[in-house]
This record gives structure tokens, C-alpha cells and sequence, in this order.
């Protein structure tokens, strides 16, 4: 399903907004084979990786698997783990906060779950903030400092109408971005996003949101702050759907809580998901390097646990 836009316009006509670059590193040497019992980590370029979520028939993290655990599948074929790492491993997260008009009576209630979310990040963990209404705003770039990222959500203030594919275009392509310490550093990506609407004066379309988060390593997490009643709007309805959409492929989840006031607790639960997360990843038995989107299925070797993961990935191309 397409979600129609009142602007569509080309890619190069997003609002710009500075992003941090990131400068070329020269490529490392090989590095040593991992110690025994270690995580092993393969740089190759044609390594498919993914964070999964395990969960029992509860809802609880499962967090004690082992590699043998894992069964991998692309389009049907069964692969070889090379890489595991079942680690808290470092988070680059970009929380994307809605201020529009209609959030105004919503805004103080949305800062305190938000501030008390990135309150929970490690000195470890990236985070920046995007505010988005009529224009996506970068209003901190990506740092460790939880005391900024608290000032930059208080900064946010309710008008104008939404562009969230535009916040989430900008928050992708900064991921791409983001600096690390070496070449061989490993850390997870996650945007965790709050809107109460449809999307209304984007430049993106969601077609090419939601194909630029397949081709990344991002998982999505959004809370959508819509109405329940059978009568809202064929518009959020759509929203909606496009929400579940983004999440499902990228590996996250939608949350649709009812009551406002229940936000602090959802936020609580994306932070204990991304800290529960297994990393695994292989190198693809298919050799082709066609650009093929390629479907991808986990499954866990233990009675009633199920395993979350993003739906596939594009293939190399020449």
C-alpha cells in the first residue's frame, strides 16, 4: 500500500539539514582470530547482520540463547552463522519527536517520558534529537551526554502541521553517519519515534522511506499517539498501517498506547528490547550480485520462544 502525500517532490528537495560526517577511515588489517569463547565479529563486506529479539510465550526477553540456538534462512536456504553476540552492545539511537499543533496540550507529558528515556542511556550509547512539524529539525546532533539531549527535547514546541517521512529520511541518512572509534566498532542502530497523525506536508514520500530502511541497518520502533474510534480518518488509518509497515521490515515494533500517560512506560519498553537483543549474521550461500531484495527468517530451537528480526535485506550489487 502507497501513502499519498499532498507534496511529493524529488529526494533532493528535502529541507537541508547539517548531519555529522563522518571522515574515511583507511582499512584495518586483518585482525587476530577471536579467543576461544569470544564474540567473533567478521568485517567482510558481505556480511548480513541483524539484531534479533527472542521472547517467550510471556512476552519476557529470552537472553540466555547460544549460537546453536539459531537457524538462518534467506529465501528459503539455510545459512552458516559466522557472527554472534548476545552483549548489550552500544546503541545509536535517534528519537524523532512530533511537534505539531495537535500535540500542544500533549508536549510536557511527551518531554518527561522522553527525557526520562534518554535518562537510561549509557556512556556507551549515541543519541540525538529530531523535532519535527511543518520542518524536521535536527535540534542535537548525536552525543553521549544525556544533559544535552534533556535540553534539546525541552526546546520542542507544538505548532505547525507534520513531516515525518522528512524527520525520518533526515534521522536514515544520518545513521549512515554516525562516528565511530574504529572501523571494527560495533553498534546497533535504532530510531525510536513519537507522532500523533498522519503525514501532511512531507517532501519524502513513505515509499522512499520505507525502501531507504530496508537498505539500512536501522530498526524502528514508533509510538503512535491515534485515535482507537472506528470513525478517525482514512488518513490515520493509513498512518497507521504505515507505521506497523516501517517497523515490521526494519526488525522494531509499533506501539498505539490509549492513554497518554502510559507513554513513560512505553519508552521503558524499547529501552529493555534494545538491551535484550542477540547480534547474528552470516555470509549468503547465494553468490549473485543483483541488488535482489532478499527475504529472511529466524527460528530459535527452543519450545514456545519467538524470534524478531527485519524481514530482509537488499543484495550487493556489482
Amino acid at each position: 500500500m502507497k501513502v499519498r502525500l499532498r507534496f511529493l517532490t524529488p529526494l533532493a528537495a528535502v529541507i537541508a539539514v547539517p548531519l555529522l560526517i563522518h571522515a574515511q577511515q583507511p582499512a584495518p588489517a586483518e585482525p587476530p582470530p577471536p579467543k576461544a569463547g569470544q564474540p567473533s565479529f567478521r568485517t567482510a563486506v558481505d556480511v548480513v547482520s541483524m539484531n534479533v529479539t527472542v521472547t517467550d510465550s510471556t512476552n519476557h526477553y529470552v537472553t540466555d540463547l547460544t549460537e546453536n540456538d539459531f537457524e538462518i534462512f534467506e529465501d528459503g536456504v539455510k545459512q552458516d552463522l559466522t557472527l554472534f553476540n548476545r552483549s548489550n552492545l552500544p546503541v545509536a539511537l535517534s528519537l524523532l519527536i512530533d511537534t505539531s499543533s495537535s500535540m500542544e496540550d500533549r508536549m510536557a507529558t511527551a518531554q518527561d517520558a522522553a527525557i526520562g528515556f534518554v535518562r537510561k542511556l549509557r556512556p556507551t550509547d549515541l543519541g540525538e534529537v529530531i523535532g519535527f512539524d511543518s520542518r524536521a529539525e535536527v535540534l542535537q546532533k548525536f552525543t553521549n551526554s544525556p544533559a544535552e539531549l534533556e535540553l534539546a527535547i525541552r526546546k520542542t514546541v507544538a505548532g505547525g502541521s507534520t513531516s515525518l517521512n522528512n524527520a525520518l529520511y533526515i534521522s536514515l541518512k544520518g545513521l549512515k553517519k554516525v562516528p565511530t572509534k574504529s572501523e571494527d566498532e560495533v553498534r546497533r542502530q535504532a530510531i525510536v519515534l513519537l507522532s500523533d497523525g498522519e503525514d501532511t506536508s512531507s517532501l519524502v514520500s513513505f515509499d522512499d522511506v520505507l525502501d531507504l530502511a530496508r537498505r539500512s541497518e536501522t530498526a524502528v520502533y514508533a509510538i503512535g499517539l491515534m485515535s482507537n474510534e472506528p470513525s478517525q480518518s482514512r488518513g490515520f488509518r493509513e498512518a497507521t498501517y504505515a507505521l506497523r509497515q516501517l517497523t515490521t521490515d526494519t526488525g522494531g515494533r509499533a506501539f498505539f498506547p490509549s492513554d497518554i500517560k502510559s507513554l513513560a512506560s512505553v519508552y521503558g519498553q524499547i529501552y529493555d528490547e534494545l538491551s535484550s537483543q542477540y547480534t547474528i549474521g552470516y555470509t549468503s550461500k547465494n553468490p549473485r550480485r543483483d541488488g535482489a531484495w532478499r527475504r529472511l527468517v529466524v527460528r530459535v530451537g527452543r519450545p514456545s520462544v519467538q524470534a524478531r528480526t527485519k524481514q530482509g535485506y537488499f543484495a550487493p550489487v556489482r
